[in-house]
């Protein structure tokens, strides 16, 4: 019970917040207002102050306490430091400063009293006065206050209930007024009526934009077709797509309906070596293929390379969008943790339910996958078609790791938020129904975007000087998407964004088909606020957090693309594209066929195909492909980690990124997932430098033993090879008895080598003990493409990075033709 003294000041406290509230309905507010020094946003109201509140610093942040006002307005829980600068009331507004949490970011309340802890919902009532406030986030965030002994009792409950009672479950009544809190104010709706759209990046919007990339990849004999204007042919497909240039638009029209959805094969890219990539759904099999369909099919199909396709089937390797759920939320809770319930994971099964999550499995099954299909495009002179049930889930994955590890165009920032606007946004990615904002379809929720950022995350930790944006651009993007605000996800598919923003509705009849019609979408209202772009980073991001977007990268040479493929340095492509025309293969599993059914129309009783004998596969170019997927290993095996010899040969900007893939080289995003991890499981007040939380100094231990396996590395490399013992049998044994198993550490490493950034997460010393770190002279061997995923299921926490960093010469510089892998001596880990 509040005494009449403490009901007193709170009336008092409330006072301001009050006549705040009442000048901001009455329409007498400025377009930028400071408001007990937080500067609002234009018709942001603040509901609730409470003063005298240490916000927990995460590692990023440096640690430790910073004092400051904590706010609740009908859009955000911000927080400013006493020492925060003055805002500029001349600048243009921030939607969240660097320590605010957006109102639909929050996923429960908890408070932490003396011995217990409560989630507080809006009908919660609260028998004792917290000492910490903590918010648990959608993006895996974990923020903590705490309240100071001087902090009014009336405020800290006052805060809380208003910060429960604000936060509501996403829907579709709380997503709109949500929107129209941060940007429906007549102010703000000018503001982002006249903001520029950021030039310097492709938006695939026209067919100027597309005309602009295939001319910058060189790729002729394509055209861009507008024959989806109205969104006729296929309504997920965007408007303007590219196809051959010898497939006029009247042809293309009866090709539509032998595809699922109308997804018909399209080009997505060029190698510079000739190849082209292509994306289609599956095929129609109860149709019937006319003479001329048939044709027309066989020129899309092939695009400007008349002798050999390879369909790339991604169903049945790579996991469905169930999986991926089911994955996330496993990862999720063991992550992010819970203190308001007992359960927990304890500290030694921690790794083995990291592993049991499969996020990681499926991670390395998306970079394989695109490597297999990188390392067919380095060859040159073939089609390379990625087909998917819908095209609209891993087909977007995979294409776009294949541009990334290919094209270091795609590792800019301003390149990858090209390749995301092409290959997810106006591809028909299911944003809307994926993210599931409103909570009201959790069957088709599924984190696919996600998946694809930590497989980004992964090559750049293999390979960060080859990365212009850095991890913190993905951390901004992933937390991004958590808001419901940006019209880059707010839609699945190009046709549904035009009728939101044109306020247009379509009716379809069997004579005129799909037409616009005058009256408005019932989905949409005049009144709706405009919604801005994800990639408008100054409306979400002050100038400190955006510098930190990209580092310097040396300019990489330009090197000329091979217009139509008309030079051919690979003997083994040269062979197979040579031989029979129109032979079309399927690479599924690692392995090639030639299944009489994979063409519907080719599999048929009809007299169409006997004649056309010339254009049956064969296996005998089977071989030929196979040698381009050993690229893979010969290309990118490490000489050894600690191999000082000198560079051969000049680097090739568009030779691939090949990761490596064993469990010691797959690592978590620490920053991402376990940045929350510590404020869940330690809540406790701020402790002095001279007694570090019992986490921190089990990190410190772990960083200790890490040195002094660096040390015991590199005083074993230096010694001749006289001294050098052989590796026992045992080593072997060890190495394949721990195909299944979870590492701790790296492979050693020089001393001078950078170590890990990160801390580990709370894992108890013993379970470090009782997995142990492989032998110091084991370097990681990629596995070949016979290898599935099945074989080595490895997890790898801390300082993946450094098998990377360690072998600069791997780096810049591809190993010759004719290198050899050495022999297994046992040092290494088998596939």
């Amino acid at each position: 019970m509040l005494t009449g003294s403490k009901t007193t000041f709170k009336v008092r406290q409330m006072l301001p917040d009050i006549k705040e509230r009442m000048l901001s309905q009455s329409g007498v507010n400025a377009r930028s207002r400071d408001v007990f020094g937080l500067r609002c946003l234009p018709g942001e109201c603040v509901l609730q102050r409470a003063v005298m509140v240490r916000k927990k610093l995460t590692a990023r942040e440096g640690r430790g306490w910073v004092s400051g006002t904590l706010f609740c307005t009908h859009f955000r829980v911000a927080f400013v430091p006493q020492d925060s600068p003055k805002a500029d009331d001349n600048a243009d507004p921030v939607l969240l400063g660097d320590h605010d949490v957006a109102l639909a970011s929050i996923e429960k309340v908890v408070v932490v009293g003396p011995n217990r802890t409560k989630l507080v919902t809006p009908n919660s009532s609260l028998k004792f006065t917290p000492e910490e406030l903590v918010l648990y986030c959608r993006d895996l965030r974990v923020v903590c206050f705490l309240f100071d002994r001087l902090t009014p009792d009336a405020q800290v409950i006052e805060i809380t209930y208003t910060i429960a009672k604000t936060y509501q479950p996403p829907k579709p009544g709380s997503v709109l007024s949500f929107q129209n809190a941060a940007l429906g104010s007549v102010e703000m709706k000018q503001f982002l009526s006249n903001r520029r759209r950021n030039t310097h990046m492709n938006w695939y919007e026209s067919v100027s934009d597309w005309e602009q990339e295939l001319e910058r990849c060189g790729a002729t004999g394509w055209r861009v077709s507008s024959v989806n204007d109205r969104f006729e042919m296929s309504t997920s497909l965007p408007r303007s797509i590219v196809v051959p240039q010898k497939v006029l638009d009247t042809e293309l029209k009866k090709s539509f309906a032998h595809f699922n959805e109308g997804r018909i094969p399209r080009w997505c890219w060029r190698h510079p070596r000739g190849s082209d990539l292509m994306r289609m759904s599956s095929f129609q099999n109860n149709i019937y293929h006319e003479k001329d369909d048939i044709r027309n099919l066989e020129m899309i199909l092939f695009g400007c390379h008349s002798s050999l396709c390879v369909v790339v089937e991604l169903g049945e390797e790579l996991p469905s969008p169930a999986d991926i759920q089911l994955a996330h939320s496993r990862l999720r809770a063991l992550c992010l943790g819970d203190i308001s319930t007992s359960v927990s994971v304890p500290d030694d099964k921690w790794l083995s339910t990291l592993e049991s999550t499969h996020w990681l499995d499926y991670t390395r099954s998306c970079l394989r996958k695109a490597s297999e299909v990188a390392c067919l495009l380095r060859g040159g002179h073939l089609t390379v078609a990625l087909q998917e049930a819908d095209d609209r889930d891993m087909a977007c994955v995979v294409s776009s790791l294949v541009q990334v590890m290919c094209d270091p165009h795609c590792r800019t920032q301003q390149g990858f938020q090209s390749l995301v606007q092409k290959e997810w946004v106006m591809a028909g990615h299911r944003f809307y129904s994926r993210i599931n904002y409103h909570r009201d379809n959790d069957k088709e929720e599924a984190p696919v975007f996600l998946l694809f950022l930590d497989c980004v995350w992964q090559l750049l930790s293999q390979y960060p000087s080859r990365f212009q944006l850095t991890d913190d651009f993905l951390l901004a993007l992933h937390d991004s998407i958590h808001l419901p605000l940006f019209s880059s996800f707010l839609a699945n598919c190009q046709r549904e964004r035009c009728k939101r923003s044109q306020n247009i509705g379509q009716s379809y009849t069997p004579v005129n088909g799909w037409r616009d019609v005058l009256h408005p979408d019932s989905s949409s209202d005049p009144s709706d606020p405009p919604l801005p772009s994800v990639w408008d980073w100054s409306l979400q991001y002050s100038k400190h957090r955006r510098d930190r977007f990209t580092q310097p990268v040396p300019p990489i040479p330009p090197l000329q693309p091979l217009l139509n493929g008309n030079l051919n340095t690979n003997p083994d492509t040269h062979r197979l594209t040579d031989t029979i025309p129109g032979s079309v293969f399927l690479l599924s599993r690692g392995t090639f066929s030639c299944p009489a059914n994979l063409l519907p129309w080719r599999s048929g009783t009809s007299g169409v195909y006997k004649k056309s004998h010339r254009r049956a596969p064969s296996s005998e170019n089977v071989p030929g492909l196979e040698r381009l997927l050993k690229a893979w290993a010969l290309a990118e095996f490490p000489q050894g980690l600690t191999s000082t010899s000198a560079p051969q040969g000049p680097l090739d900007p568009f030779e691939p990124l090949l990761p490596l893939l064993m469990g010691p080289c797959m690592g978590l995003w620490r920053e991402c997932y376990l940045r929350g991890a510590l404020h869940a499981q330690a809540f406790s007040h701020p402790i002095s430098a001279n007694h570090p939380h019992p986490v921190e100094r089990l990190a410190r231990e772990v960083q200790q033993l890490k040195d002094k396996l660096a040390q015991v590395s590199t005083s074993t490399a230096l010694k001749p090879p006289s001294m050098m013992a052989e590796p026992r049998r045992t080593d072997t044994n060890l190495n394949q008895n721990t195909n299944n198993g979870t590492f701790l550490f790296p492979a050693s490493r020089p001393q001078s080598a950078t170590m890990a950034r990160a801390a580990p997460p709370p894992t108890s010393t013993n379970h470090q003990t009782s997995k142990g770190a492989p032998p110091a002279s084991a370097p990681p061997s990629r596995p070949g493409h016979k290898d599935n995923g099945g074989s080595n299921k490895h997890t790898f926490l801390f300082g993946h990075s450094s098998v990377a960093e360690a072998r600069p010469d791997q780096r810049y510089y591809p190993a010759p033709n004719n290198a050899k892998l050495p022999k297994n001596n046992g040092s290494s880990i088998s596939s």
